[in-house]
């Protein structure tokens, strides 16, 4: 499944611009940055607990913000792209022109 992961983490202070680089990183570790704090993660419903679980541990709900959208296995239709930024497949990982 397709699982959009979309963060704000505060960083007035040391602590959460650590908290916002461990962040990013877990999300690079799974899936694909597709704004500068927007991924887009294939995963199954087993590594999708895991990743959420690591997320959670890391950020201070008090201060920071998750979101996540499940677009499901049947992703192709529902995301459109312009600009810059040059598209990839989560899936397979190839560029899509």
């Amino acid at each position: 499944m397709l699982m959009l992961v979309s963060y704000d983490v505060s960083t007035v202070n040391a602590a959460g611009r650590r908290r916002l680089h461990r962040v990013a990183k877990v999300c690079e570790n799974w899936g694909i940055r597709v704004q500068n704090s927007v991924f887009e993660c294939h995963v199954d419903s087993s590594q999708w607990v895991v990743l959420k679980s690591q997320l959670l541990s890391i950020c201070e709900l008090a201060t920071d913000s998750l979101r996540f959208y499940n677009l499901g296995n049947n992703y192709t239709g529902k995301t459109e792209h312009y600009g810059a930024r040059e598209t990839v497949d989560p899936k397979t990982d190839t560029l899509i022109v």
